[in-house]
């Protein structure tokens, strides 16, 4: 079970596979209790990551949902052996908001991670100056005193792509170029390290321009794949007070087509970065 009762990224993900294996299968939670003798209540449970089953009643479902893939078997028994895994976010744990914590679990196990942005530059891109900004100006979403936590944490976070162990696509709309939030120095800062981000391997930024139309309306959102198929597994919507993540199979799609979307409007990555040279120049003649 998750410590203290309360569903893990881990757990929530091992659930919502188990109940889309199960729903495929055409068979009904009681139906699933039988299989592995305990109670609708406990299946439930394990659906919504409120509990984490044994990896010999993770087998037994999946022998029962007729899922016979060794690589999702043994991604799922995984997830059952080590539903909370520690990592180098649980020692900022009482200094982070468990949302923001479950994001960084989901980011940290990805395989591919996809972003759009129209009001602030991800945080997996921002440098350390544009951090600062952006907690110290908006006081209502961070408390001063936490900012350093909150930008340590940021730092490390950018390890998931600058090791090269993760894709990452972002899309971002190009007021978040041309009309900055931050102040000149350190906007001319920002665009430079994108276009460095820009040339990694496994990196893709690309540009939503204005004439895009109403999908610019989109609000902001991450989606996780965590297997080598470029699937959509899980998504991950912030606000101001928080954020929610979402594991449906329908609210998935209908990211996913989202996202591919806003990717296919978008300018090229190579025409994204001639854009943000251009603004680059601009910058520092202005600042000159």
């Amino acid at each position: 079970m998750p410590a203290g009762g309360r569903p893990t990224v881990r757990s929530r993900r091992l659930g919502a596979a188990l109940k889309r294996y199960r729903q495929a299968a055409k068979l009904d939670q009681p139906q699933a209790a039988e299989v592995i003798v305990t109670s609708q209540a406990r299946i439930s449970r394990f659906e919504t990551g409120h509990a984490t089953p044994r990896v010999i009643e993770v087998r037994l479902l999946l022998d029962a949902y007729g899922v016979a893939d060794p690589e999702v078997r043994a991604k799922l028994e995984e997830l059952a052996k080590n539903p909370k895994p520690k990592g180098w976010w649980t020692e900022y744990a009482d200094q982070l908001r468990p949302d923001y914590v479950d994001y960084i679990g989901l980011e940290n196990d990805a395989t591919y991670i996809r972003e759009w942005q129209q009001v602030l530059i991800p945080g997996i891109l921002q440098t350390p100056a544009y951090m600062d900004t952006v907690f110290t100006t908006l006081p209502g979403f961070v408390s001063p005193e936490r900012s350093a936590y909150l930008t340590e944490a940021r730092i490390k976070r950018q390890a998931t792509i600058s090791e090269g162990g993760t894709r990452y696509s972002a899309v971002l709309w190009e007021s978040l170029i041309r009309y900055p939030i931050v102040g000149p120095e350190v906007h001319r800062e920002q665009l430079s390290a994108l276009l460095q981000a820009g040339k990694r391997k496994n990196v893709t930024i690309q540009v939503l321009p204005f004439g895009a139309g109403a999908i610019a309306a989109s609000h902001a959102f991450s989606a996780f794949t965590f297997d080598a198929e470029p699937v959509v597994e899980a998504v991950h919507v912030e606000n101001l007070w928080g954020s929610s993540i979402l594991e449906e199979p329908e609210g998935l799609v209908a990211y996913s087509d989202a996202y591919d979307l806003l990717r296919s409007t978008a300018l090229s990555p190579e025409a994204s970065a001639r854009l943000i040279r251009s603004a680059l120049r601009s910058a520092k003649e202005d600042g000159s």
